[in-house]
């Protein structure tokens, strides 16, 4: 989830595990473990080439008050919600799809989160080449589908994150996602083509 200015996480020192996640503290030796993924390394890498180098302080456990895996914030970085996750795979793949938006931020000089276009362009981007839509982890969520899960997912996920947007009603999502499907889906930088 992109630049969501509805869904703050809670920052400070609170960090007891509730519905079964983790640790502030858990999860950030876990986001430190993220670094060692492949995937992650190329992004980090791909953002230093792009001229956006992320500091060391970029990517946040916090506990999180909204029921959401994590997102990022221009200006703020990327915050990865301990209370809402319980393994290294959710966090490393909530670090993977944060770095697309962090990426596409920072090649897009004139990214706008508060235009609907622009937002679900990015989160099309982010769930096509994470791997959030792997037919697993569609299978691990209970939605079974043989013919074109792939996309079926990405744009369950693109609409929960835009109609999450205060800027963006129900309507303005989907119409911004199906007006720039074809290009963002398609659009596979800093990949080769998508993974």
């Amino acid at each position: 989830m992109a630049e969501n200015t509805n869904s703050k996480p809670a920052t400070g020192a609170f960090s007891s595990a509730v519905n079964g996640g983790m640790t502030v503290e858990e999860c950030e030796k876990m986001i430190n473990r993220s670094f060692r993924s492949p995937m992650v390394k190329f992004l980090k890498d791909q953002l230093e080439k792009s001229g956006c180098a992320i500091a060391s302080n970029f990517i946040k456990a916090v506990h999180c008050n909204e029921e959401m895996s994590g997102g990022y914030s221009m200006g703020r970085g990327i915050s990865v919600c301990s209370n809402h996750l319980q393994l290294q795979d959710e966090v490393t793949q909530v670090v993977i799809h944060e770095l697309i938006h962090a990426y596409d931020q920072c090649r897009a000089a004139n990214l706008d989160w508060t235009n609907c276009a622009h937002h679900a362009c990015s989160e099309i981007r982010a769930g096509h080449l994470s791997g959030d839509c792997h037919y697993k982890r569609e299978l691990l969520r209970g939605h079974m589908k043989l013919r074109a899960h792939e996309q079926d997912c990405v744009r369950r996920r693109v609409m929960k994150s835009v109609t999450a947007n205060p800027f963006c009603s129900e309507a303005a999502a989907k119409d911004a996602m199906e007006a720039v499907w074809d290009v963002c889906y398609n659009d596979t930088k800093p990949f080769d083509r998508a993974p």
